[in-house]
C-alpha cells in the first residue's frame, strides 16, 4: 500500500511538472510584455484560451496537432498585435487597450468553439507519437521540456540579434530608441505579437494535456505568468 501511495505521489508530482512547463511558456510571454517592453498587458487572459480553442477546434476538425499549435500561436500573435495597435496607432492607454482585447476575445473564443467547451478525448495530440500505454505521465513532461528549451534558446538568439536589441532598447528607453532611428511603434507591435504567440502556444499545449478546451480556462493566466 505504501509503494502504491508513493507511486501515485510521484505521478502527481510529474503532473505538476507538466503544468509548470506549460506555464513556463506563459511566463516567457509575460516576460516580453511586462519586463522587456514595459507594457502592462492583460491580453494573456484572452490569448491563452484563444490558443487552446483554436488548437482544439482544428484537432477535432482533423488537422495535424502541430499545425494546430502553429495556428494557435498565430492567433495569439494577432491578439497581441491588436492590443499594441490600439495603443500605438489609436493612442489608447496600454492597460485599457489590453482589457478591451481581453474582453473581446471572450466572445470570439465562444464563437470559435460554438459552445462553452470542446472535448479532445481520443483525438490525436502532439504527444500521441511519443506516448505508449501507461507512460504518458513521464513522456509528456519530457516532450514539454524539450519544447520549452527550444523556445528559450530561440528567444536567447533573438534577443542577441540586432532586432532583439532594438526591441529591448524600445522597452528600456523609447525616447532614446527613437532618437537612434528605431521604429519603436513597429517593434512594440512585433514584441506584443511574439509575447501573446508564446502564451497562446501554452494554451494549445494545455488543452492537449487536459483533454479539451473550456471557455473559463484563461482565468488568472496573467497572475500565474507574473508569479
Amino acid at each position: 500500500a505504501a509503494e502504491g501511495c508513493s507511486a501515485m505521489t510521484f505521478i502527481s508530482f510529474m503532473g505538476a511538472v507538466e503544468i509548470g512547463l506549460i506555464y513556463a511558456l506563459v511566463a516567457l510571454g509575460v516576460l516580453i510584455s511586462f519586463r522587456v517592453l514595459d507594457f502592462p498587458d492583460l491580453t494573456a487572459d484572452g490569448s491563452f484560451p484563444l490558443g487552446g480553442v483554436v488548437a482544439a477546434v482544428m484537432i477535432v476538425g482533423g488537422y495535424n496537432p502541430w499545425v494546430a499549435c502553429l495556428c494557435a500561436a498565430l492567433a495569439g500573435a494577432g491578439a497581441g498585435l491588436l492590443t499594441a495597435w490600439l495603443n500605438v496607432r489609436l493612442g489608447i492607454l496600454q492597460l485599457l487597450a489590453s482589457i478591451l482585447t481581453m474582453i473581446a476575445l471572450y466572445s470570439i473564443n465562444l464563437r470559435i468553439m460554438g459552445g462553452p467547451n470542446v472535448p479532445l478525448l481520443g483525438a490525436p495530440t502532439v504527444f500521441s507519437r511519443f506516448v505508449g500505454e501507461g507512460n504518458a505521465w513521464w513522456v509528456q513532461p519530457i516532450v514539454l521540456a524539450v519544447i520549452v528549451l527550444l523556445v528559450k534558446l530561440a528567444l536567447d538568439w533573438f534577443f542577441a540579434s540586432q532586432t532583439g536589441l532594438a526591441l529591448r532598447a524600445t522597452g528600456a528607453n523609447p525616447r532614446m530608441a527613437r532618437a537612434q532611428g528605431i521604429a519603436t511603434g513597429r517593434l512594440t507591435m512585433g514584441g506584443m505579437a511574439l509575447s501573446n504567440a508564446l502564451i497562446a502556444l501554452g494554451g494549445a499545449l494545455y488543452v492537449q494535456t487536459q483533454g479539451g478546451s473550456d471557455i473559463s480556462m484563461g482565468m488568472g493566466t496573467i497572475v500565474i505568468g507574473l508569479a
